[in-house]
């Protein structure tokens, strides 16, 4: 986890029931951090008992990466999302991108941007890479460049991304705080393809499904990804939506005063104030 205020995050752990601060180890959780088997020496602070606990409170959480260099994302990975926006299941993944900087903490407000009427939610199950993954030979090496996964909103404004896009989507997908991520990185996920997903707008639940759904499974996308460009450590893979966003038809756009909240197997749960 990286927790405090924007710019100011400390690195920490998540163990036991316990947070421990992990300043000892490293200035922040990178993507040189997890690549250089940062992990590996969290595992063993851990297990020496030699972390400092952190005091109780509620300070800010952070995304559990900083400034990730690339933020892809998977269109259309669940067959009845697809549906819901008119298209067949895509035979092959559909990569789009989100600025990096779109990342916040899971509980950052949701910013609308000006003009803007078409502002969307989606719960993803996110992928963040641990080793650096070019031409990958087969998806059974593909899970052992991933360091962890976390929860993701890849929040759409769904007139630039479809209305206005000029065929590409990444025009909808990267205003400011269009990418909630976190509260944590789960590190010890035993199957990525065996996890519920739901979210909720004003506690009222528009998705509920399971990662099983998925089109193309985690490993497939990280070897399908590393054919085409070169994963590096930190960078963040959104794998794809389940129906029941507002673009289906059945629910109304988010507005000012809205509350998103989203929810992953183990993966924690995030809450974001649309305004």
């Amino acid at each position: 986890m990286r927790l405090g205020e924007r710019g100011s995050e400390r690195p920490a752990v998540r163990h036991g029931g316990g947070v421990f601060d992990l300043s000892g180890l490293t200035a922040d959780v990178t993507g040189d951090f997890l690549g250089d088997g940062g992990l590996d020496r969290v595992r063993a602070a851990v297990a020496s008992g030699s972390l400092p606990a952190l005091a109780e409170g509620a300070p800010r959480v952070g995304a559990p990466v900083a400034k990730p260099g690339a933020v892809i994302c998977i269109g259309q990975n669940y067959a009845a999302h697809a549906a819901e926006s008119g298209s067949a299941p895509p035979e092959r993944p559909i990569i789009f991108f989100k600025h990096p900087n779109t990342v916040v903490g899971p509980n950052d407000d949701v910013v609308i941007p000006p003009g803007a009427t078409k502002v969307d939610w989606e719960v993803e199950l996110a992928v963040v890479i641990g080793k650096q993954a070019r031409y990958l030979s087969s998806p059974e090496e593909a899970l052992s460049h991933v360091a962890g996964y976390a929860i993701a909103n890849d929040v759409s404004e769904r007139s630039l991304q479809l209305e206005q896009s000029g065929g590409q989507w990444s025009k909808g997908k990267s205003a400011e705080t269009f990418n909630p991520l976190g509260p944590w990185l789960a590190v010890d996920v035993e199957d990525p393809q065996k996890l519920g997903l739901r979210s909720w707008v004003n506690g009222e639940r528009r998705q509920d499904s399971t990662t099983a759904d998925m089109v193309f499974s985690v490993a497939r996308l990280v070897f399908d990804l590393s054919q085409y460009l070169v994963l590096d450590p930190g960078d963040v893979i959104n794998t794809g939506t389940p129906e029941g966003v507002a673009l289906g038809g059945k629910y109304p756009y988010l507005s000012s005063g809205d509350v998103v909240e989203l929810e992953i197997d183990g993966l924690g749960r995030q809450r974001q104030l649309i305004r």
